[in-house]
């Protein structure tokens, strides 16, 4: 199974998807290089198709689809950031994330964007929680 470092970036309820010259849209990313961590692969991959230099990524979770396992990072990016089409990239564009099911995309990438839109509202919910359980505990 091909490993392959997949990236998720956010704006509000927008996320970015990209495609190459007649392919249907898929997450950023792709294969790791001899010796290059998977962490390491997704900011470079990021960066040679989309020109987003993040700030950094953080790992999600893993997801076998297909014959790949994807490796699913988050990407912090600037709110200023802007996706242009670069290497073997023809398409960027951010589309929200309830529109992604009816695209035209890879068969694991609503999949991942669901689950991993998930795992982040759960962190959020935990962050919060967490916060007010602190705060009540101040008082």
């Amino acid at each position: 199974m091909k490993e392959r470092a997949t990236v998720l970036c956010q704006r509000g309820d927008r996320i970015l998807l990209v495609a190459r010259p007649r392919a249907r849209w898929v997450l950023p990313g792709g294969k790791p290089r001899r010796g290059e961590t998977l962490r390491d692969a997704a900011r470079r991959e990021l960066t040679e198709e989309t020109g987003i230099v993040c700030r950094a990524v953080r790992p999600l979770f893993q997801f076998a689809g297909g014959n790949k396992q994807h490796h699913v990072f988050v990407a912090d990016i600037e709110a200023s950031a802007i996706a242009r089409p670069a290497q073997e990239i023809a398409r960027c564009a951010w589309f929200d994330r309830q529109a992604i099911a009816s695209i035209d995309c890879s068969r694991p990438t609503p999949f991942i964007v669901r689950r991993a839109l998930k795992v982040l509202d759960d962190e959020r919910y935990v962050m919060a929680y967490m916060e007010a359980m602190l705060l009540q505990a101040a008082a």
